[in-house]
């Protein structure tokens, strides 16, 4: 009879794979197995639909698709014949119960063990019961070089259908878990928690292994991590990098922190320990990942961005300058007769200290020949938004040009606070490919923009020093598009409305709770109706980041005909 190991070295490879790139996701995976076996590991845990990249989304339907997966699969199965490390990696498998989301857990050139997600998320951002398959049985643990590895997937072990406690009775020594976990402001504290409550009913050590990089409006911001069966953590892995971590893990014969007594656990003897980042950096670092991984991934060689002299314009500007480089970055300003010299001061300031190419387009031409064309339609009417907004679009047709005719993308630039209520003009500045601070409310990006100037996050390709200059902090906001205009001539104060949104969105409270907090009963209806009538307007937005628990789209899906109001 072979003696069980005493030790197990199992890397953790938090890596950015690309939806659809099974090839690209392969090779990927191969140099990590490769990197992981130089230091030594037994085991090489790959994260949630690996080889798919996820989420796969309405792919997973595609016939063709699930196949070029499982093929992908096979190869990577047969790489482990070298002796070398074995692997657990998460693929899509169709099987005579249906399509599952599963894992292959390999050695020695065979796979050893199948596992299949028995709980599939159904909120938020995640549908995967449109798509899969669930499991249909409890899953037991897999045996691989003498230990007994329980491999739940995701779900199954945020969810409450008891799969770590049952994967814990069935004999498992350690969990493996791969995730498709994406970030949102706190969520490296939710994780741990969940995985602490799941080591609390099972008794046993929990690897949770998460995937990085940028899909679409999801990140994923990585910060694997282990908890002990002590409930202490094991290792922590960096956020928002990607990287292949070994960590040790030797066997205890010590009674204490084993389940029901039992003297036989396992112990993190070494493993990364890094720092996770906090708030402000945190989500700089999100935005700055969500839009790098956005234009590489889609093919764009550059971006451009009308610089209007604005705070939301600058974050963006300095979002991309760090993103992508300097030199992939073209701002425009585009003034008209109410652009300040200031704003066309603090336009070109904030152009220079980001290194940024920096053009200056006037309007005027086109915003008149369009109102000129409109002079007989328009006849005997008073001037007002319409005219304002004709403005924008100029702005917008003019950055689309420059898109088209130099494959730039535009990254358009209102934040969460302006696409609550509306404050944007559909086919104007809402034009463009990809916005990085969608989901951040006004606050926040002043919020991120104090804090960029005082630090430049890891990974960043902008300079340091103050790249968004004090006085865009400093100025009322305004979209310029009238004599004097202020951003609070139609709108609460930032703050207010702040407030009242985050209620209204992320935490679906009634009038009479948020009034409960202090706000003035008659705002609170008036936004709920701006955000109720501005739908339509989100439903053409560009994509962008998620930050917040529920960001527009995915996460927040009401009707655009909708006359409910609440009268409280």
């Amino acid at each position: 009879m072979t003696t069980p190991p005493d030790m197990l070295r199992i890397a953790v490879a938090q890596l950015n794979p690309v939806v659809g790139d099974i090839a690209g996701n392969l090779e990927m995976a191969r140099k990590a197995r490769a990197e992981a076996a130089r230091h030594g590991a037994d085991l090489v845990l790959f994260t949630e639909l690996f080889i798919a990249g996820y989420p796969p989304e309405d792919l997973v339907m595609k016939p063709a698709f699930v196949a070029a997966c499982e093929k992908a699969a096979d190869e990577l199965v047969a790489d482990t014949a070298d002796g070398g490390p074995g692997i657990v990696v998460g693929l899509p498998l169709k099987r005579v119960s249906g399509v599952h989301n599963a894992v292959i857990v390999a050695d020695g050139g065979k796979a050893i063990g199948e596992r299949y997600k028995l709980d599939l998320p159904n909120y938020g951002e995640f549908d995967e019961k449109r798509v899969f398959q669930p499991g249909p049985d409890m899953p037991g643990p897999v045996a691989f070089r003498g230990v007994r590895l329980g491999v739940p997937i995701c779900e199954d072990l945020w969810g409450d259908l008891g799969v770590c406690e049952t994967l814990a009775e069935s004999g498992a020594e350690i969990l493996l878990v791969p995730n498709g976990s994406p970030y949102y402001r706190g969520k490296v504290d939710v994780r741990q928690q969940v995985v602490i409550r799941q080591v609390i009913e099972s008794g046993l050590p929990i690897i949770y292994a998460n995937q990085l990089g940028g899909q679409d409006e999801l990140v994923f911001d990585g910060a694997s991590f282990a908890i002990q069966a002590d409930r202490s953590l094991g290792f922590q892995m960096s956020q928002f990098e990607e990287t292949v971590s070994i960590s040790t893990w030797k066997r205890s014969r010590d009674a204490a922190g084993a389940r029901n007594g039992e003297s036989d656990h396992w112990v993190c003897d070494r493993g990364p320990m890094s720092i996770i980042p906090q708030k402000e950096e945190a989500d700089y670092r999100a935005c700055m990942l969500g839009l790098r991984d956005y234009v590489n991934k889609n093919g764009f060689r550059n971006v451009v961005i009308g610089l209007s002299g604005g705070i939301d314009s600058a974050i963006c500007a300095a979002l991309a300058v760090d993103a992508l480089g300097e030199e992939r970055l073209r701002a425009i300003m585009m003034p008209y007769r109410y652009t300040s010299k200031e704003s066309l001061a603090d336009a070109e300031a904030c152009a220079r200290a980001l290194g940024c190419r920096y053009d200056i387009v006037p309007i005027a031409e086109p915003v008149e020949g369009f109102s000129h064309a409109l002079t007989q339609l328009f006849e005997g009417t008073k001037e007002g938004v319409t005219e304002e907004n004709l403005q924008s679009r100029a702005r917008g047709t003019i950055l689309m040009a420059v898109s088209n005719k130099f494959g730039s993308m535009v990254v358009t630039t209102g934040n969460k606070s302006e696409m609550s209520v509306g404050y944007a003009t559909l086919y104007g500045d809402m034009n463009g490919g990809f916005n990085p601070i969608k989901d951040l409310y006004k606050m926040q990006v002043y919020a991120l923009a104090r804090w960029r100037n005082g630090n430049v996050p890891p990974g960043a390709l902008g300079p340091s020093g103050e790249v968004i200059p004090k006085n865009i902090i400093d100025k009322a906001p305004s979209a310029e598009l009238r004599e004097n205009q202020t951003d609070q001539d139609s709108l609460p104060p930032y703050p207010v409305l702040d407030d009242i949104l985050e209620c209204l969105v992320e935490n679906e409270m009634g009038v009479d709770e948020i009034v409960a907090r202090g706000h003035d009963r008659d705002t609170v209806h008036r936004v709920e109706h701006l955000l109720y009538i501005a739908e339509y307007k989100r439903r053409q937005a560009a994509p962008g980041v998620k930050i917040t628990r529920k960001n527009f789209g995915r996460d927040r899906r009401y009707p655009i005909t909708n006359r409910f109001r609440d009268r409280g």
